[in-house]
C-alpha cells in the first residue's frame, strides 16, 4: 500500500511539473499550432526602429533571394506581412536546415531577432544557438519547423 501511495505522489508531481513548464512557455518561443500568427511584435519593432528585438509573425513569400555565402551561409527571402510591410528573413543554413521547395506565395511563420533598416528590417537568429547563449528561433513552412 505504501508503494502505491508513493507511486501516485510521484506521478502527480510529474504531471504538475509538466503542466507548469507548458504554461510557463511563451507562445512565441515555439512554433504556433494555430493557423493565424500575430505580427504585432514585428510591426512594433518596425515602427520603433528597434534592433536586437525578439519578434514573431507570419508572412507571404514575395521574393526569394540568392543565398548569402560569405561567412555563415544564409537562405534569404522577403516576407510581406498582412500590414503591407516587408521583412528580409536571413536563415542560417550552416546551423539549421534550409527550407526546401520554398516558392513565392508560400506562408512562413517566424520567430527570431529583428534588426531595423530603411528597407523594412531583417529577421535573423531563426535557428537554435549551438552555444546556448542566444534565444532559439525558428521558421515554420508547410507544417514543418526549421530550427
Amino acid at each position: 500500500m505504501k508503494y502505491i501511495k508513493n507511486f501516485f505522489i510521484i506521478v502527480l508531481i510529474g504531471i504538475a511539473s509538466y503542466l507548469y513548464v507548458q504554461n510557463d512557455r511563451s507562445p512565441a518561443d515555439s512554433p504556433s499550432t494555430r493557423s493565424e500568427v500575430t505580427n504585432q511584435s514585428v510591426l512594433n519593432a518596425v515602427h520603433k526602429r528597434l534592433k536586437d528585438e525578439q519578434v514573431s509573425g507570419s508572412g507571404k513569400v514575395s521574393r526569394i533571394l540568392s543565398d548569402d555565402n560569405y561567412g555563415d551561409r544564409h537562405q534569404k527571402f522577403i516576407l510581406k506581412l498582412d500590414s503591407g510591410h516587408t521583412v528580409l528573413i536571413a536563415h542560417n543554413i550552416d546551423v539549421a536546415p534550409r527550407i526546401k521547395f520554398l516558392k513565392r506565395g508560400d506562408i512562413v511563420q517566424f520567430y527570431g531577432e529583428y534588426e531595423w533598416n530603411p528597407k523594412g528590417g531583417v529577421v535573423h537568429w531563426t535557428h537554435h544557438d549551438p552555444n546556448g547563449l542566444h534565444k532559439d528561433g525558428w521558421l515554420k513552412h508547410n507544417s514543418r519547423v526549421y530550427k
